[in-house]
């Protein structure tokens, strides 16, 4: 009996179904969600941003004292220049402006990541210093993407994903002559170092090497020391973060900052 006349129809039939697997199983990689979580900020801002009031310049590396730093999105302005910080988290967020690390409860996992306002700040000093602008004239903005919920009030600065645009056009007040906007975009611009693989690459190497040059910190939990690692498995596969070397008899984590 020649088997292929009794499964290739049903193969053929559900090949879509296979397909389908393929793709899902796809878009739940940490990778493509941080990608899409990107192209939803870039889309919202080519939308609902004035091209001819906003100037756009995303994925923007640039060197500091320490090494390098990297801002996901710049908008300048005449409103001023806003520095927007892109977090691909799901599940609960809870944090506070002056906290120095915010909570992410997933499920029964809870993980704790750095406060993105401090985060951001080095980019605003980065930029404060590059342009030498005051900083009233430079806006940190957050955006969170991935689905996540905020259970603890926010700053206004604090957004999910396109919501970020409404913050943006709350400054209204002129800071800035239409000059000082193109004179200031192109300040950026050449400034910034050429992305590519090989940018990003080093700038990842730079922030490793800084940590792991300057961190002291002790495990939270037993004293100990603590080791940069990278999670094999769960909602944050392939990022990083700093375990205790006494690992498995203490479980103790602090989050990788950047």
């Amino acid at each position: 009996m020649d088997i292929s006349t009794i499964f290739g129809p049903i193969i053929q039939q559900l090949w879509w179904l296979f397909a389908l697997v393929i793709v899902i199983s796809i878009l739940k990689t940490p990778l493509l969600k941080g990608y899409l979580g990107e192209l939803t900020v870039r889309l919202s801002a080519r939308l609902l941003l004035d091209k001819d009031l906003y100037r756009a310049i995303h994925n923007v590396t640039l060197n500091t004292t320490d090494g390098t730093t990297q801002i996901d999105h710049i908008f300048v302005s005449r409103f001023g220049i806003f520095v927007v910080e892109t977090k691909n988290y799901s599940g609960w967020i809870f944090g506070g402006k002056d906290q120095a690390t915010w909570t992410q409860k997933h499920f029964k996992s809870t993980h704790r990541f750095q406060n993105p306002l401090r985060q951001n700040y080095k980019h605003v000093k980065t930029l404060e210093s590059l342009l030498n602008v005051p900083p009233e004239k430079i806006f940190s903005v957050i955006v969170f993407v991935g689905g996540s919920t905020f259970k603890t009030p926010m700053p206004d600065n604090v957004t999910f994903a396109g919501a970020y645009i409404k913050y943006i056009k709350s400054k209204t007040q002129k800071i800035f002559t239409d000059s000082d906007v193109e004179k200031i975009y192109a300040a950026i611009c050449g400034k910034r170092i050429t992305p590519s693989f090989t940018t990003n690459r080093d700038h990842v190497s730079n922030i490793k090497q800084r940590l792991e040059k300057t961190n002291s910190d002790k495990c939270p939990k037993c004293n100990s020391e603590m080791a940069l690692r990278t999670a094999k498995s769960g909602e944050k596969v392939g990022s990083k973060f700093w375990g205790c070397t006494q690992f498995p008899k203490c479980r103790g984590i602090r989050s990788f900052t950047q």
